[in-house]
């Protein structure tokens, strides 16, 4: 009797340890990606507080997204090397330090340092947060709720971010957004500390080529690709950065195929379903990155809301982004992974579609509001089975990899995607119309591009990530 008290009071306390792992790893993802996208609506007010000039403006994103985006795979294998719970911690300290830098900054060039640490202390932290989760939770359906519940966080967080950055511009001040990180940060230290297990350290050489290159490849595509929003594609050094950047990454997986404990493990790609899931994140995040990027320009631009409006005016997306996220364990319950991801891939086309129809008389409403609903269907209902797919099957010595290359994937999809849509926008202008008239165009062929990118992330879907399931689940 007392062995049966005492195994219920060690379940009891290990499922209140996994639930604290799950809030703090749910909380500190949640940061990272709120601030992608609170300062999207906040911008106008930087640009006017701290005198940034209209180039330099788009820095403020850029610098978060190159350093984020180059050092992610770094992240993930120090994890793996020297535990990923001192990594985590790390990065939440990193983040929560940037978060105060830049809560003060007084000059551009301060904010562009805050931002850049800030990516860093990202870089460290994504990765460690998905890997935690496979790590606490064992595989099987509690694996497969805690990992919805993940990908949750990035569909809402992304949303809200554009919400109370608009709030927070109008009605009180923009360093908000950054200064609440710091006690949220601080108190997620602390239970942190407290509730997260250190991982296992695996002894062996660490990869430093690997990394060198890897970071050097990573960093100058992030920055070509991002440099090619203002200058275009036909600028020198764009293209001598790209090439660059993409020459050195051919070099890296030479590297890692030979080299004895990769960075990033080619095995990872041996499994169709996750490189079909790596694939289906970059083109969708590249549609919904420019989403927001290119909507919240229509909002203010085209139906003339304030920032306060326009952020608003995102809540019929993130409302369905919320339902369909808590609805996904359900779903994958009855209908299985990639069915549900099949089918929020086509809600998130035919309303990217729909608001790609809209034009200078549109009403917010019909051309805006409606397909906002199928869109954030289609976001909260994606992520997750995404996930899901991307670390599916991998061996635990490889989590912190395969997770580093999920975040990899969602951040370098956004960064491209938009860099390549904003090329399509700057092509479309006319000089024959209005400038309202002439930006809605703009951006309905920016969203046609989104749409086109969503289509290919359904089919991609359809031939890798759902056949496997058909063939059996280790056959590809």
């Amino acid at each position: 009797m007392t062995a049966i008290v005492t195994t219920e009071h060690e379940a009891a306390a290990s499922a209140r340890q996994r639930t604290a792992v799950l809030f703090v790893v749910l909380a500190s993802y949640f940061m990272i990606v709120l601030d992608i996208s609170i300062v999207i609506t906040g911008l106008p007010d930087i640009k006017e507080s701290l005198g940034f000039s209209a180039t330099g403006l788009s820095w403020v994103q850029n610098a978060y997204t190159l350093f984020f985006g180059g050092l992610l795979m770094l992240g993930a294998r120090l994890g793996d090397l020297i535990g990923r719970r001192r990594v985590f911690l790390a990065g939440l300290t990193l983040f929560t330090l940037a978060s105060l830098l830049i809560g003060l900054a007084q000059v551009p060039e301060w904010m562009l340092a805050g931002r850049a640490l800030q990516g860093v202390g990202a870089a460290l932290l994504a990765p460690s947060t998905l890997a935690l989760l496979s790590t606490h939770f064992p595989e099987g359906a509690e694996r497969q709720r805690a990992l919805a519940y993940y990908a949750a966080t990035a569909g809402v967080g992304a949303s809200l971010g554009l919400v109370l950055g608009g709030v927070f511009a109008d009605l009180v001040t923009w360093r908000l957004g950054f200064f609440m990180n710091v006690p949220l940060g601080i108190a997620l230290l602390i239970a942190a500390g407290r509730c997260l297990s250190e991982t296992e350290q695996r002894s062996g050489t660490f990869d430093l080529a690997g990394a060198i290159i890897s970071i050097l490849g990573m960093g100058a595509l992030v920055y070509g690709i991002v440099r090619s929003a203002n200058t275009g594609w036909t600028d020198p050094l764009t293209l001598k950065t790209v090439a660059s950047g993409a020459l050195l990454l051919v070099v890296f997986i030479l590297n890692e195929r030979f080299v004895s404990q990769p960075i990033l493990p080619l095995r990872l790609f041996a499994d169709r379903e996750r490189s079909g899931a790596y694939i289906a994140r970059m083109l969708f995040l590249g549609a919904m990155v420019s989403f927001f990027f290119f909507t919240t320009q229509f909002m203010q631009g085209v139906l003339g809301f304030s920032p306060l409006e326009a952020g608003i005016g995102f809540l019929p997306m993130t409302i369905p982004t919320f339902a369909a996220s808590v609805a996904v364990p359900w779903l994958t319950r009855r209908l299985g992974n990639s069915m549900v991801l099949a089918g929020a891939l086509a809600s998130s086309t035919l309303g990217m579609l729909w608001l790609s129809s809209a034009n200078a008389d549109a009403s917010f409403i019909l051309h805006v509001a409606g397909p906002m609903l199928l869109i954030g269907l289609g976001n909260g209902a994606a992520l997750g089975p995404l996930t899901v797919s991307g670390v599916a099957r991998v061996a635990s010595e490889d989590a912190g990899a395969a997770s580093g290359l999920v975040n990899v994937s969602h951040q370098l999809g956004g960064t491209l995607g938009l860099s390549a849509l904003v090329v399509v926008f700057a092509s479309s202008g006319s000089t024959i119309l209005g400038v309202r008239e002439s930006l809605a165009d703009q951006i309905s062929a920016a969203l046609t591009g989104s749409t086109v990118m969503l289509a290919a992330a359904f089919l991609v879907t359809l031939m890798m990530v759902i056949r496997p399931h058909r063939r059996g689940p280790d056959q590809s």
